[in-house]
C-alpha cells in the first residue's frame, strides 16, 4: 500500500504529523510521497522527507497560487531539487521523486476565485519544462480543465518522459482519461471514489474511471487532509486511510486486494523509482 499525494505539510498535521505518520506504517502503508503545493510548503515536505525512510517529497506551484509567485520563484524551485555534494557539481536529492502539485483549475471555490487562466497555463509550462530539465516525473492537478492540460502537454509530447508522470486525483470523461493514457500517464485516484454521484460539475461517475483505467496504470493516494474516503467523511483525512482506497479500488474492479497491492507498488516503483 503506498499513498502517492498527500499534504503532511499542511497545518493541518503541525500537532501530530509524527503520530499520523507512524500510524499509517503501523497499518501497513509502505511509502507516503508528501506534496508541496509552493514554495514554502514544497520546504516543508523536503523537511519532513528527510526524517523517515519511507517518506518523499514533490515540489511544485499548484495553479491557485500562480498569481501570488514572487521573484525567481522558478529557480527557488530548482533549488530545492538539487543538493551540492560535491563542489562545483550539484546532484538531485533523492528524496525529491517529482514536480507537483501543478496544473490547470478551473473550478470556482470558495476560498479561491478562479486564477488568470493565461498565468496558469504560464506557470504550469514552466514548470513542465523544469521536470524535463531536472528529469523529474509530473504529478498533475486537473479540474475541469482538461483541455487545456492536453493541449499544453501534447506541445512538449516528443520531450516528455518515459513514463511522464501521472494524473493526481483523477476527474474528467473517459475521452480525457483515455488520452492521458494514451501520452502513458498514471492514474490517481482518491477517497473521493467511494462517495455517491457525481462531483460538482462533472459528467461521469469516479467509479466509471476505476474500472477503465488498466491495473498497470492505478495510483492509491489520499489527498489528506482532504477527501476523506467514507466512513470517516466529513473529519480529516490521513495516509492510512490509503487502505480504504485500495480495498474500494479491488471491489469495483473484482480483484483481490492483495493483487492491486502488488500492481500499485509495481507502479510506483516504475514511475517514482522508489
Amino acid at each position: 500500500m503506498v499513498d502517492v499525494h498527500c499534504h503532511l505539510n499542511f497545518h493541518s498535521f503541525e500537532k501530530d504529523y509524527d503520530e499520523v505518520i507512524k500510524r499509517a506504517f503501523d497499518k501497513g502503508v509502505k511509502k507516503i510521497i508528501n506534496v508541496g503545493t509552493k514554495i514554502d510548503s514544497s520546504k516543508k515536505a523536503i523537511e519532513l522527507a528527510q526524517k523517515y525512510d519511507d517518506l518523499y517529497a514533490i515540489v511544485g506551484i499548484h495553479p491557485h497560487h500562480a498569481d501570488k509567485l514572487e521573484g525567481n520563484w522558478l529557480e527557488e524551485l530548482e533549488k530545492l531539487v538539487l543538493r551540492s555534494k560535491i563542489p562545483l557539481r550539484e546532484t538531485k536529492n533523492p528524496k525529491v521523486i517529482g514536480i507537483g502539485e501543478i496544473g490547470i483549475d478551473y473550478y470556482k471555490y470558495k476560498s479561491n476565485d478562479i486564477v488568470d487562466p493565461k498565468l496558469q497555463k504560464e506557470v504550469f509550462a514552466k514548470q513542465i519544462e523544469l521536470s524535463l530539465k531536472l528529469k523529474l516525473p509530473l504529478q498533475i492537478h486537473n479540474r475541469h480543465a482538461g483541455k487545456d492540460i492536453l493541449e499544453i502537454l501534447y506541445a512538449y509530447k516528443n520531450e516528455l518522459l518515459d513514463p511522464p508522470g501521472m494524473f493526481h486525483c483523477m476527474s474528467g470523461n473517459i475521452d480525457l482519461l483515455k488520452k492521458v493514457l494514451d501520452l502513458g500517464f498514471y492514474i490517481g485516484f482518491d477517497g473521493n471514489i467511494t462517495y455517491d454521484g457525481l462531483a460538482p460539475g462533472e459528467e461521469t461517475l469516479l467509479t466509471d474511471l476505476v474500472e477503465k483505467t488498466p491495473l498497470d496504470r492505478i495510483l492509491t493516494e489520499t489527498d489528506s487532509p482532504f477527501l476523506t474516503p467514507i466512513p470517516y467523511r466529513g473529519r480529516r483525512n490521513e495516509p492510512s486511510y490509503v487502505i480504504i482506497v485500495e480495498q474500494f479500488i479491488a471491489k469495483t474492479k473484482g480483484i483481490s486486494s492483495e493483487i492491486i497491492s502488488q500492481k500499485i507498488t509495481q507502479n510506483v516503483h516504475r514511475l517514482f523509482n522508489i
